[in-house]
C-alpha cells in the first residue's frame, strides 16, 4: 500500500511539472520573452521608429525629424582601451567619462544605455570608423526633432531623455530613450512615439554572435508614430509672438464654434530648436535659470491674474439671471461707487451719469457693477448663501477649475464662494457683502489665466454654451471625435440675457457711445470687446508695492456667427486699450482678413518695448500708475 501511495505521488508531481513546463513553452512563451535580457547569452538590438509629424490647422508642417546618433554602452562588455582618445573623439572630459560609465552601471550591467546622446551626422561619420577600438560601445541611430518654425515653443514642446520617475511609471521605456517633456510632445506622446522594434541575438560564452534567437520568433518591427494636426494657426501664432516682443504676458485665441485654440502665445518665449541635439541640456539650463524673463513659464496657461473689467460682463449676466436687474435698470455714477460707513470710494473713469447694463459695459462703469453685484449677494438671507449662488453661476462657465483639456499644463484660477470666505479667507461667518465688493470689478479674490479669459469670451460669443478648449484637430488624418471636446456644455445663464451684454461689448468700440475702445475699430469687422485694467502688486524687499497696472483686453468677432474670441494680457501695460486692446484688434484683423490695414497701429505695437517698465522695480526708478 505504501509503495502504491509513493508511486502515485511521484507520478502526480511529474504530471504537474510536465504540464506547467508545456504551458510555459507552448502558451506562455511571451512571459518568458520578457526576461530575455536577464540571459547573458541574449542581446537585444532596438530599431527606433520615426516620431509622428505635427501640422497646423491649415496643413503647414511644423515639426519633422532629423537623424541623430547615440553612443551606447553595455558596461559588462567594456574592455581596456585608450580612454583619452575616446574622450577626445566624443568631446568630453575623462571625468565626464567616469560619471557616465558609473551611471550606466547603476542602471544595468547587461542592458545597453545611452552614453552620449544626439550626435550630429558629421560627428557620427568621423567616429564610426574608429568604434571598433572601443569594446562595449556602439552607435545607435535614431531620429530627433527638426522644428520647421522658430515660434510656438510652448505649444509644440520638446522631447528629452526619460528620468528615473518616468522610467518607473513607463516600463516600456529604457534609460536614455526619448519622451515628450512639454507641450504637444507630452500630451500626445502615445500617438507620436510609435513602437520600437527589436531583434534578439544569440551569443556564445565568448560573446560571439551565433545568430538570431529562436529564428527571430520574438523579433518585432518598428512602427512609426502617428502624424497629428493641431488647431493652431501657425501664421496667427507667429504674428502674435512678433507683437509681444519686448513685452510680457499672454495671448490666447479660440474658435467659439468648436473650442479649437487658434493661438497660444506666451512672452517672452524662445526658439524650439534650442532644445534639440547635444546643446539641449546647456540651452535648457540657460532658459530655466532666467528668473527675470521666465521663457519656460507659459503665461497663457499658468499665470493667474485679476481679470479686471472684462469680468464685469459675467457679473452683469449673473445679475440679469438672478432677476435683481433688468436691461433697463439704471444706477447713478458719481465718478465712482461710495460705500460703507466710512464712505470709501471705488473710483471710476467713466464720468458721471445714469448707467444701465449696456452703457455700463461700454463705459466700464464701476458704480453700475458694484450695485448689481451687491444686489445679487443681498438677495439671499446670508452673504454666504448669496456668494455660493453667485459663485456657482460663474463656475458654470468652466471657470475656477481645470478644463480637462489636452494641454500639458494649466492652473485652476480662483472663483471665490461663500464657503471659501467663511472657512478659508475670513475664517468666520461675520463678513458682509461689502467685504468682497472688489469682485464686482474683477479684482478682490478672483484670479484667472489668459486662456480662461479667452474661454469666457468664447462662451459669451456663443450666447451661453461652450466647448472645452483643445489643441488637437486630427490624428492620422482622422478628425477627433472625443465627446469631451465636441459636445457643448451650457451655463446657468439663460440665452436671452446675453444680448444686452453683447450689445454693450459692441458699443465698447463705438465713438458715438463713448466706448472705452472707440479708437481701436477694424474697418469692415464688427467687434465686441471689453477693456480691462488690473492693479498690480508685488513684494519688493518684503514690502507690498504697487506697480504699473496690467493691460487686459477680451474680444470676439464678428458680432454674429463669431469666428474668433481672444484674450490679451500685457503685464505692466497701463490701461486696457493702450496695448492689449491694440494687439487684440491687430490679431483679429490678421485672422479674419489675412492682412493688416491698421499699419500705424501695427508699427506702434511692433516698435514698443516695455523693458524699461519691467526694470523699474529692480532699479528703484519711479513709476506711474494709470497714466
Amino acid at each position: 500500500m505504501r509503495k502504491l501511495l509513493l508511486y502515485l505521488v511521484v507520478v502526480s508531481v511529474g504530471i504537474i511539472y510536465t504540464g506547467r513546463l508545456s504551458y510555459l513553452q507552448l502558451f506562455n512563451e511571451d512571459a518568458v520573452a520578457t526576461n530575455f535580457l536577464n540571459d547573458s547569452a541574449i542581446k537585444a538590438i532596438y530599431d527606433y521608429p520615426e516620431r509622428g509629424f505635427v501640422y497646423d490647422r491649415n496643413g503647414e508642417l511644423l515639426v519633422a525629424n532629423q537623424p541623430s546618433y547615440d553612443v551606447m554602452v553595455v558596461p559588462r562588455e567594456v574592455k581596456e582601451f585608450n580612454v583619452a582618445e575616446f574622450c577626445k573623439l566624443l568631446r568630453i572630459t575623462e571625468e565626464e567619462y567616469e560619471k557616465k560609465l558609473e551611471k550606466a552601471k547603476s542602471y544595468s550591467w547587461r542592458i545597453p544605455s545611452i552614453f552620449v546622446a544626439q550626435m550630429a551626422k558629421k560627428d557620427y561619420a568621423f567616429l564610426q570608423e574608429k568604434m571598433h577600438r572601443f569594446k562595449g560601445f556602439y552607435i545607435q541611430k535614431r531620429s530627433i526633432r527638426n522644428y520647421q518654425t522658430s515660434v510656438g515653443a510652448n505649444v509644440l514642446g520638446s522631447i528629452g531623455e526619460v528620468n528615473n520617475g518616468e522610467l518607473k511609471r513607463n516600463p516600456n521605456y529604457q534609460s536614455g530613450e526619448l519622451i515628450g517633456k512639454t507641450g504637444i510632445e507630452k500630451s500626445y506622446e502615445d500617438e507620436l512615439r510609435g513602437q520600437k522594434g527589436v531583434k534578439y541575438i544569440q551569443k556564445d560564452i565568448h560573446n560571439n554572435v551565433l545568430g538570431s534567437y529562436k529564428n527571430g520568433r520574438h523579433d518585432t518591427l518598428a512602427v512609426n508614430g502617428k502624424d497629428i494636426q493641431i488647431t493652431i494657426d501657425a501664421k496667427l501664432q507667429e504674428y502674435g509672438e512678433k507683437l509681444m516682443v519686448n513685452k510680457r504676458g499672454g495671448i490666447v485665441a479660440i474658435e467659439p464654434s468648436s473650442g479649437e485654440i487658434l493661438a497660444l502665445i506666451t512672452a517672452p518665449s524662445y526658439n524650439p530648436n534650442l532644445l534639440v541635439g547635444r546643446k539641449r541640456s546647456k540651452n535648457y539650463n540657460k532658459l530655466h535659470y532666467d528668473s527675470i524673463n521666465k521663457p519656460l513659464y507659459d503665461r497663457g496657461l499658468l499665470a493667474m491674474y485679476p481679470p479686471g473689467s472684462p469680468f464685469k460682463t459675467l457679473n452683469a449676466l449673473v445679475a440679469l439671471q438672478e432677476d435683481v436687474v433688468t436691461p433697463q435698470t439704471t444706477y447713478t455714477c458719481r465718478n465712482g461707487y461710495i460705500y460703507g460707513r466710512s464712505g470709501r470710494k471705488m473710483g471710476c473713469h467713466c464720468g458721471s451719469g445714469k448707467r444701465n447694463v449696456i452703457n455700463g459695459v461700454a463705459k466700464s462703469c464701476n458704480a453700475y457693477f458694484a450695485n448689481a453685484y451687491r444686489q445679487v449677494i443681498s438677495k439671499y438671507d446670508k452673504p454666504r448663501e448669496g456668494m455660493n449662488v453667485w459663485s456657482n453661476h460663474i463656475k458654470s462657465f468652466g471657470l475656477g477649475n481645470y478644463f480637462g483639456n489636452d494641454l500639458s499644463t494649466g492652473r485652476k484660477g480662483r472663483i471665490p464662494s461663500g464657503d471659501y470666505y467663511t472657512n478659508d479667507y475670513f475664517k468666520h461667518d461675520k463678513w458682509h457683502v461689502l467685504n468682497t465688493i472688489s469682485n464686482a470689478i474683477g479684482q478682490g479674490q478672483v484670479e484667472m489665466t489668459p486662456i480662461q479669459l479667452a474661454h469666457m469670451t468664447a462662451t459669451i460669443a456663443n450666447r451661453g454654451h461652450y466647448y472645452t478648449p483643445h489643441i488637437i484637430k486630427a490624428i492620422d488624418g482622422k478628425p477627433i471625435d472625443n465627446p469631451h471636446f465636441t459636445e457643448p456644455k451650457y451655463t446657468t445663464i439663460d440665452q436671452e440675457h446675453f444680448e444686452p451684454v453683447i450689445q454693450g461689448m459692441h458699443d465698447v468700440f463705438s465713438m458715438k457711445k463713448g466706448g472705452t475702445a472707440r479708437f481701436l475699430n477694424v474697418p469692415g469687422i464688427e467687434i465686441c470687446g471689453k477693456t480691462g485694467t488690473a492693479e498690480n502688486f508685488v513684494k519688493i524687499d518684503g514690502k507690498r508695492t504697487q506697480l504699473t497696472d496690467h493691460s487686459i483686453f477680451v474680444a470676439f468677432a464678428p458680432k454674429e456667427n463669431p469666428k474668433i474670441a481672444i484674450a490679451v494680457f500685457v503685464e505692466n501695460g497701463y490701461y486696457g486699450a493702450r496695448w492689449a486692446g491694440k494687439i487684440s484688434s491687430l490679431m483679429i484683423e490678421k485672422y479674419l482678413k489675412g492682412e493688416i490695414t491698421l499699419k500705424d497701429m501695427e508699427k506702434l505695437v511692433l516698435e514698443k518695448s516695455l523693458e524699461d517698465e519691467y526694470a523699474k522695480p529692480l532699479s528703484g526708478k519711479p513709476f506711474t500708475i494709470n497714466e
